[in-house]
């Protein structure tokens, strides 16, 4: 089956996570999705590196990809990207803001020679703003964001997210901003730059925390698991751990007191509606363990799943990777890589009917597919022999 991007080329200028997950998404999509890494490599290709190995930290966002190591202080690696760049589709690139254009390959400059081409930066704080010049982390961004100071439980030290989620947060926007962009390209002809941030991700993922402050002036604090603007929705304990519980409507929460034998609850003027259980949510939390905690969570999950309240396990990722549903979905795929061997690696999460995402190559290589590269460029193998012998382009590693 066509893939819904075929035939479009993205240059990838990226590295560790934000930029390679947005465009490896793109290749799932079917792009063709050209890495180009400096001669030190993509910095994930260290991280937890085994012995004598790439590093699978490198394999989990750059499957999809073909791969081609550039010296850009030499003048003839600019030279090749702008070539490239004459055929592509997107860039990709998330440099901190100005080192592009201060090797010739900005979007102004890129633009004179592909008025079409559809250029894509992630960075730290974006290209414009005081804090622009600023590297950025998704430690950092979480914690500037505010995400950290909701996470957690009050009174205890900050808390990040467990997952980089300003990180993968930029690479969705920035893949919804490119695949926006193709749409008006394919309207009108035009190509435009698109420009976001760890920090912007962090700051737009804030719908509820922003909400309660621009409505009431409260600055909002962590709470655990629960939910600033539903209860009970959070994580409950039973007598052999913990379930997570979403009554989150006045309909599930009367379902729910009755299923667990505290039909008092409903009446009761302090839980008589959504917003006075989320003032009194720790009493009404302890008010439920005492039942809850009596009996195992497979009892609690049986008897909330026979009423309709959502509810569900929590799961180490030994228990999700095993999960039937987990399985029935592919989110677990396996594969081929030159140097692990067969691997395991994430399936998409999103399902096309017609034009399915696909998982079709590995991570590639250190320089790789740089020969297969210049040559569809017009380098011949004399051109490509001379660049590698000075240091211009990595043919392999």
């Amino acid at each position: 089956m066509k893939q819904a991007l075929s035939g479009i080329r993205v240059l990838d200028f990226t590295q560790v996570m934000a930029g390679p997950f947005c465009s490896m998404l793109l290749g799932d999509l079917g792009a063709d999705v050209i890495k180009i890494e400096p001669p030190e490599g993509d910095t994930t290709r260290r991280m937890g590196k085994r012995q004598g190995k790439d590093s699978p930290s490198f394999w989990a966002v750059n499957r999809n990809k073909r791969g081609i190591v550039l010296n850009l202080k030499d003048s003839r690696g600019p030279e090749i990207v702008r070539a490239l760049a004459a055929r592509a589709d997107i860039l990709v690139e998330n440099y901190r803001p100005g080192v592009m254009d201060a090797f010739g390959l900005g979007y102004n400059d890129l633009r004179a020679i592909n008025p079409r081409l559809i250029y894509t930066s992630i960075s730290g704080f974006g290209a414009t703003g005081p804090y622009a010049h600023k590297g950025g982390f998704d430690l950092v961004a979480q914690g500037m964001s505010g995400i950290m100071s909701i996470t957690g439980e009050v009174g205890m030290p900050p808390v990040k997210c467990g997952i980089p989620v300003t990180d993968l947060g930029a690479g969705l926007l920035a893949l919804q901003a490119i695949l926006a962009a193709y749409i008006h390209r394919l309207q009108t002809g035009e190509g435009q730059y698109i420009d976001t941030s760890l920090f912007e991700a962090g700051v737009a993922l804030s719908v509820w925390e922003s909400t309660q402050y621009f409505s009431t002036d409260e600055i909002p604090e962590p709470m655990g698991s629960a939910h600033r603007m539903s209860a009970p929705y959070q994580a409950i304990q039973c007598a052999d751990g913990y379930i997570t519980l979403g009554a989150a409507n006045q309909r599930t929460w009367e379902r729910f007191a009755h299923a667990i034998g505290l039909p008092e609850l409903i009446n009761r003027p302090e839980y008589a509606e959504d917003r006075l259980r989320v003032q009194n949510r720790h009493q009404l939390a302890q008010e439920i363990e005492v039942v809850t905690a009596t009996k195992p969570r497979s009892y609690w999950l049986k008897v909330l799943e026979e009423v309709g309240v959502p509810c569900g396990p929590i799961q180490n990722y030994a228990e999700v990777f095993a999960d039937p549903q987990v399985q029935a979905r592919g989110m677990v795929q396996e594969m081929d890589h030159p140097a692990g061997g067969r691997i395991r690696v994430l399936g998409p999460a999103v399902k096309l009917s017609e034009t399915p995402a696909r998982l079709s190559r590995p991570a590639p290589l250190y320089g790789e597919h740089s020969v297969e590269i210049l040559h569809e460029i017009g380098y011949t193998d004399g051109d490509i022999k001379g660049l590698a012998e000075a240091g211009v382009v990595i043919l392999s590693g």
